[in-house]
């Protein structure tokens, strides 16, 4: 029995899948509020996928292994889904072909809701938080005196929202707060943890828009 062109066509949907998870680190943070939706339906196709292995499997002992097409192809499939069962942020870590973080600040809130903010040395920014979606912000910084000013921000699908600058706060010898305002009327600011600050690094760069001023 050879395989059909359903069988062809489930192929395909096997290749896309696994591009789509294996890039989801450049499109996760652009969906906003979508993304959990299209990790649901990511997990829908990948319970299917397995289906059809099972059903592919039982072919082949009917067959006792004489298709070399769908030995293949179930091949295929079975790499596919070891691969992203093992690895289901995907097999590149593409986070290390960026810049190097000199700055990280973040928070865990209720509903194990987490936001990550990361200060990297070509003067970039990315922002993400994770929370009944996965919004991102992204964009440049620069510092002048003790602020840290956001600039060129890039946010996710319907969120516009963004702060404008933010400040460093000791609150002791041990513990330091990235506080961010949303403009300068806000007193409040929100506030993250630092857990690395290599700003210093800075100190030899001088331009106004994105570099360290004295």
């Amino acid at each position: 029995m050879k395989i059909n062109w359903k069988s062809k066509g489930l192929f395909k949907i096997a290749i896309i899948f696994f591009l789509l998870v294996n890039t989801s680190y450049y499109w996760e943070g652009k969906l906003g509020l979508f993304a959990f939706p299209v990790f649901l339906l990511l997990f829908i196709v990948y319970l299917f996928l397995a289906a059809e292995l099972l059903i592919q499997f039982f072919f082949l002992l009917k067959e006792k292994f004489a298709d070399k097409s769908r030995l293949l192809y179930s091949g295929f499939l079975t790499t596919v889904l070891i691969v992203v069962f093992f690895r289901p942020y995907g097999l590149i870590d593409f986070e290390k072909f960026e810049a190097d973080n000199l700055l990280i600040a973040e928070r865990e809130s209720v509903a194990n809701c987490k936001t990550v903010l990361k200060l990297k040395d070509d003067f970039t920014f990315k922002e993400r938080n994770v929370c009944f979606g996965v919004m991102e912000s992204t964009g440049k910084y620069y510092i002048q005196n003790d602020t840290i000013y956001f600039d060129n921000v890039r946010t996710s699908i319907l969120n516009d929202y963004h702060y404008q600058f933010a400040v460093i706060k000791t609150e002791d010898e041990n513990h330091f707060d990235f506080v961010r305002y949303e403009s300068l009327t806000d007193t409040v600011g929100n506030g993250l943890w630092i857990t690395k600050n290599e700003l210093h690094k800075f100190k030899d760069k001088s331009n106004k828009r994105t570099g360290f001023i004295e």
